[in-house]
């Protein structure tokens, strides 16, 4: 009998002996502290200063990670509210989404007054605000980007200035009349045309010559196209 017991004893003990200690789960400051540091690497891009608030990750049966790695797909723009992606790439592949609200702080600049359409705008025309620039998006931080640029309809007092509002001085409207420069291989010609579309220095639009054909050119200033032969 006292044998039987012994036997049993050491057997059990031998089962204790041999089994494997369950591994600690993820700890989640780890995960918060990733997606911070990639989120902050993408805010340097951005005008304006990143807050970045991380939610608590939900953790199930990840285990203890020794090499995180927090990612987005692509060149993902951020935005207020985003999911970030982090895996853990060792000793046991896992990975989980985490939500993430950012806000960047910084000036832009509005309306001070009611702005008609067709005014060449100036800084006694603005006034600066501090907000969140991705909620004001299409709002322009830089003054040198509106002041001698020509709104293209009219903007109510204290709303944002924004680029699809204003037109370059130097651009050209749509079937306003224009001078061609046509260059090629030992030459140059000019002539005189009608724009078939607006735009602004650098982009390409359509003129109908006077000879009537319509050709490709790209906008030089506010009066001249340029045709590459």
């Amino acid at each position: 009998m006292l044998r039987s017991c012994i036997a049993l004893w050491v057997v059990g003990c031998a089962g204790v002996a041999w089994a494997a200690p369950a591994p600690p789960p993820q700890d989640p400051v780890p995960i918060i502290t990733q997606v911070e540091s990639l989120l902050h690497a993408r805010a340097q891009a951005y005008p304006g200063e990143a807050e970045i608030t991380v939610e608590p990750p939900r953790l199930s049966n990840q285990t203890s990670c020794s090499q995180l790695e927090a990612f987005l797909s692509g060149n993902t723009a951020l935005r207020s509210r985003m999911s970030v992606g982090v895996r853990c790439l060792a000793p046991q592949a896992w990975s989980l989404y985490v939500t993430a609200n950012v806000r960047l702080i910084g000036h832009f600049y509005v309306s001070n007054r009611a702005i008609p359409a067709g005014q060449v705008m100036s800084l006694d025309d603005l006034d600066m605000r501090e907000g969140d620039l991705l909620r004001e998006r299409q709002a322009i931080t830089d003054p040198s980007h509106i002041v001698g640029y020509i709104t293209t309809r009219r903007i109510p007092p204290g709303a944002g200035i924004h680029s699809n509002a204003l037109r370059d001085p130097q651009s050209i409207l749509r079937g306003q009349a224009v001078r061609t420069i046509a260059r090629g291989a030992g030459f140059v010609a000019s002539g005189e045309g009608q724009a078939l579309g607006s735009g602004a220095p650098g982009t390409q639009i359509q003129v109908r010559s006077s000879s009537g054909q319509i050709i490709t050119g790209t906008v030089i200033d506010a009066q001249t196209v340029q045709v590459m032969m």
